[in-house]
């Protein structure tokens, strides 16, 4: 047996431990009206249940006396789901002015000091190949915060969280999609005084980069093709590999790419559907990244709007690849550093590379299609970059290695 592993750590984040914001366009807010006899709260929120159950909180009315009304949000992301402390607070300044409506509006600066953060996380991954270049083994150590053990303790299961190991189930919803003979995933939980949050994606995210890109290294390590490497793998698992080989046709795999084109490649089931994407880039004086086009296709059971699903897809890349290249929140003294979109930047509309996407539902089970793809587009983009380059890249985002996005 041959061993490779990783060495330094396989991190998503830089050494300093950034976090990313939701940072959605419109900012935390709610309109509420109380008297002593009813409460009403107009509010832009993802869980309406949350928020009837803040509004009784902060009110102190029972529940026939309270009404809440959703309006459409201008962004949520995660921000809204589990977190309604912009709906308490409303609601307690309305009961000091009883009876006339108080709109509350945060500051930019005020949402993106009050959020609740992506988490830090890294992983240490070694694998083995036989005498044949056969992956046998794959040992995965994550480390890093848990989601659920500061929103919703009581779902933890013995003191661990499960929604960290999305996308490296055996089998189910968030399946690994790949049959390797002895596989041991763990994770060393260490929370710190940032609050996490589920952020658009959520752990599928930063796993996605790990086994993907850590798959790309095997593949090297091996001498063999990236996308023959993951098909001996998947033989068990064909909804993965469809989407793998759809995405491998459609962008040309095996064929000559136009003269200085690199590609990459990656899959993952996320939200019950199936994921893969093949990124084509070009790098210019080793730090200038163009990224040309992009073929992602996704098996999310069955296609009630092919057109929204076409923008979710587009959009969830618009997300993935700020991750990649700009975004990061660092704390000094106790606070975020970053308060507005001045230091909080985003992939510009000149940036976005050409989306061809591929919808194959296969009917007997309902996938998501907002936040799936976001997860496949750092991994493709990185795995095309070594391609380019031959140099790896561990740590995002990729500013902090001189990379820049253009």
């Amino acid at each position: 047996m041959c061993s490779v592993s990783q060495s330094p750590s396989f991190t998503t984040l830089p050494a300093k431990r950034g976090w990313k914001n939701h940072a959605p366009m419109e900012p935390m807010n709610a309109t509420a009206k109380y008297t002593p006899d009813r409460c009403e709260v107009w509010g832009p929120t993802q869980n309406g249940e949350a928020a009837f159950a803040a509004t009784l909180a902060a009110s102190g009315l029972p529940a026939d006396k309270c009404e809440v009304y959703k309006l459409p949000i201008g962004g949520g992301f995660g921000r809204r789901v589990a977190y309604q402390d912009y709906v308490t607070q409303a609601v307690l300044i309305a009961k000091q002015i009883q009876g006339t409506p108080v709109k509350l509006l945060w500051s930019r600066e005020e949402d993106m000091l009050h959020g609740r953060y992506h988490p830090v996380m890294q992983c240490k991954l070694v694998g083995a190949l036989d005498a044949y270049n056969n992956l046998t083994g794959l040992h995965m150590r994550l480390s890093g915060q848990s989601i659920l053990a500061n929103v919703r303790p009581a779902a933890l299961q013995d003191g661990k969280d499960p929604l960290v190991f999305q996308g490296l189930n055996p089998s189910g919803d968030f399946a690994i999609g790949y049959t390797i003979p002895d596989l041991l995933i763990d994770h060393a939980m260490r929370n710190t005084h940032v609050p996490p949050g589920f952020w658009r994606g959520v752990n599928i995210n930063q796993n996605a980069i790990f086994l993907e890109c850590f798959m790309d290294e095997l593949v090297h390590a091996a001498g063999q093709d990236p996308l023959e490497f993951r098909r001996k793998l998947m033989n068990k698992h064909p909804k993965h590999l469809a989407v793998l080989n759809a995405v491998a046709d459609r962008a040309g795999w095996g064929k000559p790419a136009p003269q200085g084109v690199h590609r990459g490649l990656a899959q993952m089931m996320s939200f019950n559907s199936y994921v893969a994407a093949c990124a084509e880039i070009s790098v210019k004086d080793g730090n200038k990244v163009k990224i040309h086009r992009i073929v992602a296709a996704t098996d999310p059971g069955y296609a009630v709007n092919p057109a929204q699903i076409e923008r979710q897809i587009a959009g969830s890349f618009v997300y993935g690849l700020s991750g990649l290249f700009f975004q990061e929140c660092t704390v000094k003294d106790g606070r975020m550093e970053q308060t507005n979109f001045n230091t909080y930047d985003s992939m510009k509309i000149s940036q976005m590379p050409k989306v061809e996407s591929i919808i194959m539902p296969s009917g007997g089970f309902w996938g998501g299609v907002g936040e799936p793809t976001i997860c496949v587009a750092a991994p493709a983009v990185l795995n095309a970059f070594f391609a380019a380059t031959g140099k790896r890249l561990r740590t995002i985002p990729l500013k902090n290695h001189g990379i820049q996005m253009v």
